[in-house]
C-alpha cells in the first residue's frame, strides 16, 4: 500500500514541476506533458529511488534523478514532432525534479521502512 502511496505522491509532484517547466515556459501539449510526467515518474522510481537512493544517498540520487528526468524528456522531444523541449527548459526541468526529489526522499525513506 505505501509503496502505491509514493508513486502517487511522486507522479503529482513530478507532473507539477512538468506542467511548470513545459507547459508553461513552452507551450507545449498538455497530452506529451502528461506522458513526459509519466515516463519520468517511471523511470526515476526504478532506477533513482530502488537503486541510487539505497546506495549512494540522497545528494547523489537527487541529482542522478534530475539529470535522468531531463534525459527522459529529451528522449520523448525526439521520439515525437508535437513534443520539442528548448534546452533551457530541460536544464530547469532537471533542477527542478533534483529539488522536488531532495525533499522527497526523507518521506520515502521513512515510509519504506513502514512497509
Amino acid at each position: 500500500m505505501n509503496t502505491w502511496v509514493l508513486l502517487l505522491i511522486k507522479f503529482v509532484m513530478t507532473l507539477i514541476i512538468t506542467i511548470v517547466s513545459f507547459s508553461f515556459l513552452l507551450r507545449s501539449p498538455l497530452g506529451w506533458v502528461f506522458l513526459v510526467a509519466i515516463v519520468t515518474t517511471i523511470v526515476n522510481y526504478l532506477v533513482g529511488d530502488l537503486y541510487i537512493l539505497p546506495g549512494f544517498g540522497i545528494y547523489l540520487s537527487s541529482i542522478g534523478e534530475g539529470i535522468l528526468g531531463a534525459f527522459a524528456a529529451l528522449i520523448v522531444g525526439l521520439t515525437t514532432i508535437a513534443f520539442n523541449p528548448a534546452p533551457v527548459t530541460l536544464l530547469l526541468f532537471g533542477f527542478l525534479i533534483a529539488v522536488g526529489e531532495f525533499i522527497f526522499h526523507p518521506y520515502f525513506r521513512t515510509l519504506k521502512k513502514q512497509e
